[in-house]
């Protein structure tokens, strides 16, 4: 997490200038970054009995013990859930409905967001949905309002990103650093929220930008470039597995970043970019001031000439392939 300090040179004027959260919260902002049509990721539902399980359960006072209908979810990614349905849905035939509809629609989301999700807790009751203690909390009353307002798919992006990367993040000296060097949050709850909301909040934003951009408007776009660029570098960075949102080619998508070289660096101009597997890659070089000064789409090694620029830092950004990393480049 080294070349995201590439963007922390904004000027004093944009910081005070740009100060305000553009949104309130960031499930609502575009209700098209995943929809029921994408793909996903799910193979298998199996039930496999009724048993005791401690859950959490808004309705509640918090942590309760049910009996659950269980059912073992496999998503072809090699990941696997347990869905744990309350018995009130009152048949195995009820409760399969209700796994193989959460199944396939948490199967939509990215394997690197499914990473920790041991199990998904279901019941009844129109409460807010949670993320965390491995586990995501689904409430289908709630859930009906969000599917009316074509938002399920994002609010589950939020809450999954609780589950699987604010352990790993929202504590660590980069996040911290892009938060400190952003112009602002990306919305007022991560604004009140800095170190529990502020990943979740950030990372739909960052999927829409980067891998969702013909399904956001203009205005979208900007607001949420110009608001966190920092945070979005930290997201590029992060080694992140994008299956089935972005289809892959079947390589690692680590092992698709540790194979690309960009030399000579330093360089006084040109360089080369060797290791890009064939594909459709969005090439694109930023200066340290986070303004993106080219893009180019190649199918695979190309070179990039700086010798027009200024001397300085820069990044090259990969896109393509299910995989989104960088490489910083000076120029001497």
């Amino acid at each position: 997490m080294k070349s995201f300090l590439l963007t922390v040179g904004f000027s004093l004027l944009a910081l005070t200038a740009w100060c305000q959260p553009p949104y309130s919260g960031t499930i609502f902002f575009d209700p098209d970054i995943i929809t029921a049509d994408d793909p996903s990721a799910l193979e298998s539902v199996t039930y496999i009995g009724q048993d005791s399980r401690l859950v959490y359960d808004r309705r509640q006072t918090g942590w309760t013990t049910i009996t659950a209908y269980l059912f073992e979810i496999i998503w072809d990614d090699g990941l696997r859930t347990e869905a744990q349905i309350n018995q009130e849905f009152g048949s195995v035939d009820s409760a399969r409905v209700i796994a193989q509809k959460y199944g396939f629609t948490v199967g939509q989301l990215p394997t690197c967001f499914r990473k920790d999700v041991d199990a998904l807790w279901i019941h009844a009751g129109v409460e807010p949905f949670g993320g965390g203690n491995r586990s995501l909390l689904i409430h289908t009353g709630q859930s009906a309002l969000y599917e009316r307002d074509g938002i399920l798919e994002e609010t589950l992006v939020h809450e999954a990103a609780h589950t699987s990367l604010d352990a790993d993040h929202a504590g660590s000296e980069g996040w911290k650093l892009a938060q400190q060097m952003d112009p602002t949050f990306i919305s007022t709850y991560a604004q009140d929220n800095p170190t529990r909301e502020d990943i979740a909040e950030s990372l739909l934003p960052w999927l829409a930008v980067r891998h969702r951009r013909d399904r956001i408007s203009q205005s979208d776009y900007d607001l949420i470039t110009r608001a966190i660029p920092n945070r979005l570098t930290y997201f590029d960075e992060m080694t992140c597995n994008l299956y089935p949102l972005v289809q892959t080619t079947g390589i690692d998508p680590l092992t698709i970043a540790s194979r690309v070289d960009v030399y000579p660096n330093p360089t006084v101009g040109q360089v080369t970019v060797k290791g890009l597997p064939y594909g459709t890659w969005h090439v694109s070089v930023w200066n340290a001031s986070g303004v993106k000064i080219s893009e180019n789409i190649w199918r695979g090694d190309n070179q990039i000439d700086l010798s027009q620029w200024p001397r300085g830092l820069y990044a090259i950004r990969f896109e393509g392939e299910g995989v989104v990393f960088s490489r910083r480049l000076v120029k001497q």
